[in-house]
């Protein structure tokens, strides 16, 4: 399984796009192959204050219920409002469509902590 270059992954399954002082969070492929079908996404309400590490909602599948983790700290901007009624867009488009939140940033250099796309890759490779 490869992942896109561009993201920046957790060993918790999410993975973070920069888009300047704003990161664009979601579960990669690998979590939602692990998951199953996806029921339900609970994510923080625009405003909400999170903290990288820390679980910041819950994603409900037909197999488990899987707390979210803050890849990065900082202030939810946006959330998506579409995986309210289509939450299956989290499997079908897990790194178009189905991104769960946008966090403006309190620390860029977060993200430049997280795994790049080969070292996720061998991050996976351990878990199966």
């Amino acid at each position: 399984m490869t992942f896109p270059r561009e993201l920046r992954y957790t060993k918790d399954h999410e993975w973070a796009r920069a888009e300047g002082d704003v990161a664009t969070i979601g579960i990669t492929r690998f979590a939602v192959e692990q998951l199953g079908d996806i029921t339900l996404v609970e994510a923080p309400k625009v405003g909400t204050a999170v903290k990288k590490g820390e679980a910041m909602g819950t994603i409900e599948s037909v197999k488990t219920v899987s707390d979210l983790y803050a890849p990065v700290s900082g202030t939810v901007t946006a959330a998506n409002d579409a995986l309210v009624d289509a939450p299956q867009k989290v499997n079908d488009d897990p790194y178009g469509e189905g991104w769960i939140v946008r966090v403006k940033l309190n620390d860029p250099k977060e993200l430049a902590a997280l795994m790049d796309a080969d070292a996720y890759e061998k991050h996976t490779a351990t878990e199966h």
